[in-house]
């Protein structure tokens, strides 16, 4: 079942929205995800094309029956999970304050 969202509700999200706390908010997100996520595909990139052209260099035994590729695959493992836990810990030393502060203002507003 959805609501209509109310008009003191809706100004109340367009007022916060305005604010700087808001801007500072987003910026503070993009600035995090947009070069994580551009050297994140690029990483995932270096190592498809080089499992396509590079063939030699990732067969390459290290020891026993570990190789360049299967090192670099697991690294995807590694680096994924190393990024979502560095964006847990950012958003919450960062973000979570401003959002939580932003919210408790949003939800005064409305229950009055």
């Amino acid at each position: 079942m959805t609501e209509k969202i109310s008009d003191e509700a809706h100004a109340a999200y367009q007022r916060i929205n305005a604010t700087d706390d808001f801007a500072e908010l987003k910026r503070s997100y993009f600035r995090f995800v947009v070069p994580i996520t551009i050297a994140f595909m690029a990483w995932y990139l270096l190592y498809v094309l080089m499992s396509n052209y590079a063939a030699g260099f990732m067969g390459h035994q290290l020891f026993g029956n570990i190789n360049v590729a299967l090192v670099f695959g697991l690294l995807q493992f590694v680096t994924t999970f190393g990024i979502a836990i560095w964006y847990a810990r950012f958003a919450a030393e960062r973000m979570d304050p401003i959002a939580d502060r932003l919210r408790a203002e949003y939800e005064e507003e409305i229950e009055k």
